[in-house]
């Protein structure tokens, strides 16, 4: 999200500097490495995202045709679930509301007729599932990558290895600063703050909020036909699993092991048995979550002049050009003509009456 918030802000001709915590970007600490990420349009987490999503289509063409980089590979999105899955829990059942909801494009099929239109599924008998044009696959470091190459060329400045130690905000709305742990010091007009599984050492208010968990990522090698797992025979898959668990993002284990391996099998094996050959290639990533599971993009309680971005609870990637934008507009003009009401602070939110009390209490 920093990447595209730098881009976004140069691209109006802000002055802008970003700090990375890590010695390189793109890097391997955070939630966004690894080969693929999944993009789609008939949302199943909440309805909202939707007219969100629209607009991060267009502002990834965009970079794409900006810095010449293959950043978006269309493959549609299939979404399936057990019939007997409960609203809330059911992928199928989300992604078919919002379809419904916004006139998406989409077909419904049974776990047969799923499997005989996409040989590479193979889907229990009880199953459902929706498949809708517009899912694809990004490449995540490109995605940075493209970004920061981009906001570099419009004048923005990154530094890496600054790791921040603490910052401050004038009261009344004026200058912000930011020091690292190697002692430097910047000033500046306005803060975004998008520091993922770091959020709540930045911003200690967050702490009950946030929970922090590690998540593997991996990829396999085919056994079965390559034709069937091609961009235009093999949509990218969404469906009911939970796993992972709440970690230290300064301690999280980083070795992938065959327990690791062996839960990520266990699916494959499952919904994509020709996919199940040995794993080439895994990660441990960190997921920031929010009790609801829906972002939290807003100002600081306290201060109008910082932005907090941040807890994508595991499914932000595929926003990250758009929220650079939403960040952009919030900076340079107060609004933004995108709804995120559902991602800001409210007190109607899980959890967040306790967060705001603790913010007020800070005073």
């Amino acid at each position: 999200m920093g990447s595209s918030a730098m881009y976004h802000l140069a691209s109006q001709g802000a002055k802008v500097l970003g700090l990375e915590s890590q010695p390189e970007a793109p890097h391997t600490q955070g939630s966004h490495h690894g080969l693929t990420r999944i993009t789609r349009l008939a949302y199943a987490e909440h309805p909202s995202y939707v007219p969100i999503l629209r607009r991060s289509f267009v502002l990834w063409k965009q970079l794409e045709q900006e810095t010449g980089r293959k950043l978006l590979t269309p493959t549609g999105c299939i979404n399936f679930s057990p019939e007997s899955s409960p609203e809330g829990v059911s992928c199928f059942k989300g992604a078919l509301a919002s379809a419904l909801e916004h006139g998406l494009e989409h077909s419904v099929m049974t776990a047969k007729e799923c499997h005989a239109k996409y040989p590479g599924y193979c889907l229990p008998e009880g199953y459902e599932a929706t498949f809708e044009p517009m899912g694809g696959v990004l490449c995540p470091e490109e995605c940075i990558a493209a970004h920061l190459e981009a906001a570099q060329r419009k004048g923005a400045r990154l530094v890496t290895g600054a790791k921040v130690k603490s910052w401050s905000a004038d009261p009344a709305g004026g200058p912000v600063s930011v020091t690292t742990e190697d002692g430097a010091t910047y000033t500046g007009k306005r803060l975004i703050i998008a520091a993922g599984a770091w959020m709540p050492v930045l911003v200690p208010e967050l702490k009950t909020l946030l929970k922090v968990e590690r998540q593997v990522v991996g990829w396999f090698s085919l056994t079965g036909n390559p034709a069937n797992f091609e961009p235009t025979t093999f949509p990218v898959a969404v469906f009911d699993d939970e796993s992972g668990y709440e970690t230290d993002p300064d301690a999280v284990d980083r070795e992938v092991t065959l327990e690791d391996e062996g839960t990520l099998r266990v699916a494959v094996e499952r919904y994509f048995p020709e996919a199940a050959g040995p794993m080439t290639r895994a990660a441990v990533c960190l997921f920031t979550n929010t009790p609801d599971e829906n972002f939290l993009i807003d100002r600081h309680p306290r201060h109008e002049q910082v932005i907090i971005c941040s807890a994508c609870s595991g499914h932000g990637f595929k926003f990250g050009s758009v929220i650079g934008e939403i960040l952009k507009d919030l900076t340079l003009q107060g609004s933004t003509p995108l709804d995120i009401e559902f991602l800001r602070f409210s007190e109607e939110r899980k959890g967040h009456a306790d967060v705001l009390q603790a913010f007020a209490s800070n005073l």
